[in-house]
């Protein structure tokens, strides 16, 4: 059961909008977001919920993206939660805007907080939740992901990548990450 949901990004205002910054932007759409009180500490903002299978953990790393793993790795301990655990919900340059789906493991593909979670926990087998934000045809790749949606993007992801991310987010959290896995493995949320 995963009971941390670690939400990769970078704070301040001026990373508000950035495409590295989409797993934030989600957390913000979910229906219970308000439900959430967060404290700072653990190197970052934290909630606990009380959801359908029991109490979970959401964090908002404030390390910068960089050093996500420690503000991880330091949550984790203080609440004996394990590697099998968490759920790291991050960015993903190799999948096209308007996807997302969960994945157990796999390569770093460049992804500075998931190196940084990989040195921390010394393994990169952990679970999670990608949104594809597509691959820029330059060649300055920390620009790209360091540049705002633009407005439509924003409204796919309001009007149909959020909404259907929430609802795959609420079966991991009813029926368990396996079960998410196997229905949400890559989805395509835009026509």
């Amino acid at each position: 059961m995963v009971r941390l949901y670690a939400f990769l990004g970078n704070h301040g205002r001026e990373h508000r909008g950035n495409r590295h910054n989409v797993a934030w932007q989600f957390l913000e759409s979910l229906p219970f977001y308000g439900e959430l009180r967060f404290d700072r500490k653990f190197k970052g903002r934290f909630a606990q919920w009380e959801g359908p299978a029991g109490r979970l953990y959401f964090l908002l790393p404030e390390t910068y993206m960089n050093l996500s793993g420690d503000s991880v790795a330091e949550l984790m301990r203080f609440f004996q939660i394990a590697d099998d655990e968490i759920l790291a919900v991050h960015d993903e340059l190799e999948l096209p805007f308007g996807t997302f789906g969960f994945k157990l493991g796999g390569g770093l593909g460049g992804h500075n907080g998931l190196r940084s979670l990989e040195a921390r926990l010394g393994t990169r087998d952990f679970r999670r939740l990608r949104f594809g934000i597509g691959r820029p045809a330059h060649a300055d790749i920390a620009g790209y992901v360091l540049s705002d949606f633009d407005p439509a993007e924003r409204e796919s992801l309001a009007c149909a990548v959020f909404p259907k991310a929430a609802a795959a987010l609420d079966l991991c959290i009813r029926d368990g990450f396996d079960e998410a896995l196997k229905r949400f493995p890559k989805t395509k949320a835009l026509d």
